[in-house]
């Protein structure tokens, strides 16, 4: 290990993915939802139209990269869900963040009572 890199190096896969992918997982971390549910959510987020040609490639993409599972709920419509592996890129992506941002007591109480306040 070069003295560039640190321990907690991000994991190549979250390397690659968008701000936009991250967010869809962490959307689907919370429980398996259909596409127009995911876009839903992301246009809360983003306060603006999120495109179904931007949104279903992406889903598609995470899905190939298994990331997501994509299921059938009928004819006409599918359901997303984080598998696994994408749990894991999201919690090294986590891990890699906190250990740029908490580097102070004061900075991990602040996260300490944000988890506790998700709870």
């Amino acid at each position: 290990m070069s003295e560039a890199q640190s321990e907690t190096e991000a994991p190549s896969i979250a390397r690659e993915l968008t701000a936009f992918q991250q967010n869809i997982l962490v959307i689907l971390a919370e429980e398996a939802r259909y596409g127009l549910a995911v876009k839903r959510e992301l246009e809360t987020y983003y306060d603006s139209d999120v495109n179904h040609g931007r949104l279903y490639p992406n889903l598609d993409d995470l899905v190939e990269m298994d990331l997501v599972e994509k299921s059938e709920l009928d004819k006409r419509t599918n359901e997303y869900g984080l598998t696994e592996k994408g749990y894991e890129v999201l919690l090294e992506q986590i891990e890699w963040e906190f250990s740029k941002i908490i580097q102070t007591e004061d900075r991990a109480a602040d996260f300490e009572e944000l988890l506790e306040a998700t709870r």
